[in-house]
């Protein structure tokens, strides 16, 4: 064996020793394109354990091994790193995903670089491939990029070395209008995402530094003319070892409108508010203390509005009959809002009035509130109460009524009050009447049995018959009925057989 041959060898032997135990996968190839070693690293970026698992060249390589570019375009057969380095390629930074023919499942991404040896005369002797293992950068950026693109924020990435946009999401682009490539390779003078930015200087500072840019309004311009009012904020990171900056931007402008739009109805409202002849109540719904009163409210009260504001509704105590607000605010917890309920309010100097209330739950501030309509129909009952004291003295001699002629009479006052329940007289039986007619008289249950001659379990059936389609629940409130209906004002037995 000649002495040339014998170094060489020597040579083989001492690069395979020392690269051996390297992290980076190497490989090495002839001249005629022949696998010739591969070390363990190289072997498990591949998924194999032996060399001939590799094939025996660059062509049967191509065959067991699938490789892609990294937009997932196929790399042709010729343009492997293999057959480029069998061709006497040098070349770097070649990024490839590698996936096995037999194992489709296991991909791994190489960063390759080649390397051509030569002997003492300068002529190719050997030809090397170096790989690093790149998959779990890849798989990170793959990642990132994915969360990027879906991210709906509007955001693009500059590089921080020439200030050119090397990224942009659709949620920019949708924003904006540009199309992708007037803002990809673009630089930051060309499209400035800080112009007009309330604290200029210190964005440029910030972006010259490579730090944080804090938010700040600014005016991004837009491509078919026009500006567009944005908050911007700016985060350093590094992409692909380069330093870059993300911005990201919120659109101001359906808050803009949301606000002038929110203003305006609370403008609109304040207005109705305020100007309505019909006094108007707004409290807690918590506590009941009173956050807003209108005009109408402290004119018919006759209440100064530093002894209404801030204080509970208990504390004003106008509402006159006990037990009236409980109720009543009972009723707007459970349903929410009530619709013209009568209740008797007491002014400041005591006069009393009749209201008929009507409420709402509305959010105020996120904070749930009660609306309270006071309808002043004190006049109105007067009126009703003046026509019943005439109906009344009419059914006292007109023995020609027919009963419902005269039921029809005394139910003009009803008319307008929804509290009322829609019961005729003539909805009950004649002993019901009987019944009612002498309970209206006063008498017991018991006496009421002794003149009608009834069984006392058979009168208190009958009551509670009445009360049940009355829709009333004591005797107090059965008399109340029958009287503001104008029934038995006199000798009704009489009259009504006449």
């Amino acid at each position: 064996m000649s002495q040339d041959v014998l170094t060489t060898e020597t040579n083989r032997r001492q690069l395979q020793q020392i690269i051996a135990g390297l992290s980076d996968g190497v490989i090495l190839l002839e001249l005629d394109q022949t696998i010739l070693w591969a070390n363990d690293a190289a072997l498990a970026m591949h998924g194999v354990s032996r060399i001939d698992a590799l094939g025996a060249n660059a062509s049967e390589y191509a065959k067991r091994f699938a490789l892609r570019y990294r937009n997932n375009h196929p790399v042709p057969t010729e343009n492997y790193p293999i057959s480029r380095v069998a061709r006497g390629e040098t070349f770097s930074d070649v990024l490839v995903e590698v996936t096995p023919a037999s194992d489709e499942e296991h991909t791994w991404v190489h960063n390759v670089r080649s390397m051509v040896l030569a002997d003492s005369a300068g002529d190719p002797e050997s030809l090397v491939l170096i790989m690093d293992d790149v998959t779990e950068w890849a798989s990170a950026e793959q990642r990132f990029e994915k969360t990027f693109n879906a991210n709906p924020a509007p955001a693009v990435i500059c590089r921080l070395s020439d200030l050119r946009y090397i990224k942009v999401n659709g949620g920019f682009l949708e924003m904006t209008g540009y199309a992708r490539d007037q803002v990809i390779g673009s630089s930051a003078y060309e499209l400035d995402v800080l112009q007009g930015a309330e604290n200029i200087q210190l964005a440029k500072q910030r972006l010259r530094e490579g730090t944080t840019i804090p938010q700040m309004q600014a005016e991004l311009q837009l491509p078919e003319g026009g500006s567009k009012q944005v908050i911007v904020a700016g985060q350093p990171l590094e992409l692909n070892d380069e330093a870059c900056m993300l911005f990201s931007f919120v659109d101001m402008e359906p808050r803009h409108k949301a606000e002038v739009a929110l203003r305006q109805s609370e403008e609109r409202f304040a207005k109705a508010f305020r100007l309505t002849p019909v006094p108007i109540l707004v409290c807690g719904a918590s506590e009941q203390v009173v956050m807003d009163v209108n005009e109408a409210f402290l004119d018919t009260f006759a209440y100064p509005s530093e002894e209404v504001l801030g204080k509970t509704i208990a504390e004003i105590d106008f509402i006159h009959e006990k037990g009236a607000r409980t109720r009543l605010f009972a009723a707007l917890e459970k349903s929410a809002s009530l619709d013209r309920v009568d209740v008797r309010m007491r002014k400041k100097d005591t006069e009393l009035i009749d209201c008929a209330v009507s409420a709402d739950t509305v959010n105020i501030q996120d904070n749930p509130c009660y609306l309270l309509v006071l309808m002043d129909i004190t006049e109105r009952k007067r009126t009703e109460l003046e026509l019943v004291s005439a109906i009344e003295e009419v059914m006292k001699d007109a023995s020609w009524f027919s009963r419902t002629l005269i039921e029809k009479l005394a139910n003009v006052k009803s008319v307008n009050s929804p509290k009322l329940p829609n019961v005729s007289f003539t909805d009950l039986t004649a002993r019901e009447r009987d019944v009612l007619g002498l309970i209206c008289e006063g008498l017991a249950d018991k006496e009421i049995a002794a003149r009608l001659k009834l069984a006392p379990n058979t009168v208190r059936n009958h009551v509670a018959t009445v009360y049940s389609k009355l829709d009333v629940h004591s005797r107090s409130e059965a008399i109340v009925w029958a009287r503001e209906r104008g029934l038995f004002s006199g000798d009704w037995r009489a009259k009504g057989q006449r």
